[in-house]
């Protein structure tokens, strides 16, 4: 009995150490995004990396075991590129960053973000190519990119976004088409209508 019951306590103890693990790594990537950009209006000052997670930070918001769920920084003002490390945040569902001076390329690493059902980069200074990646983000519903310098191709693989019910990216360089018969959900009988 005494054996089952230390046994549970380590697993226990290993469960949490894990959980803040998590968030300080989740922590470090944001706190690195935020040295990268530049902050005219001082909205990323709650952005400590002294804290033990990033989930009493403004503009973050974390599921109930501390991992981070959603960045909301639209029209913030904020300027400067997106780095690669943001693909390392596994329970991101929003990444709402429109509206601002981003610029650069959009990584390929946000295919790896398989929670995400918004991604939200519309309205920025964003170059190079839609990132083909993006196809393998199955919960996708929202993918905002238009009003940026995009260029190149249109990724087939967007097709096999099924979920997805707005797709936005006018105002781009942008060539070909999205395969529609394959992507975009049908609800309530109607259509999305796919810009």
């Amino acid at each position: 009995m005494e054996a089952q019951t230390g046994a549970a306590l380590l697993l226990a103890c290993l469960l949490a150490l894990a959980t803040i693990a998590s968030s300080n790594t989740e922590g470090d990537i944001l706190y690195s995004q935020r040295q990268v950009w530049k902050d005219p209006n001082n909205v990323l000052t709650s952005w400590d990396p002294t804290l033990v997670n990033p989930c009493t930070w403004f503009h973050v918001t974390c599921n109930n075991v501390n991992s981070v769920i959603r960045v909301d920084l639209g029209n913030a003002g904020i300027s400067g590129t997106l780095i690669p490390q943001l693909g390392q945040l596994k329970n991101l569902q929003y990444l709402e960053l429109y509206a601002n001076n981003m610029s650069g390329p959009i990584p390929t690493t946000l295919g790896n973000l398989t929670r995400l059902v918004s991604l939200d980069l519309y309205d920025n200074h964003l170059t190079g190519v839609i990132p083909s990646s993006l196809g393998a983000v199955g919960r996708l519903r929202f993918l905002r990119l238009h009003g940026n310098k995009l260029a190149g191709v249109i990724p087939a693989s967007l097709g096999r976004l099924t979920k997805l019910v707005e797709l936005e990216l006018q105002e781009n360089m942008l060539t070909g088409t999205v395969p529609l018969e394959k992507c975009c959900e049908k609800q309530s009988g109607r259509h999305y209508q796919i810009f």
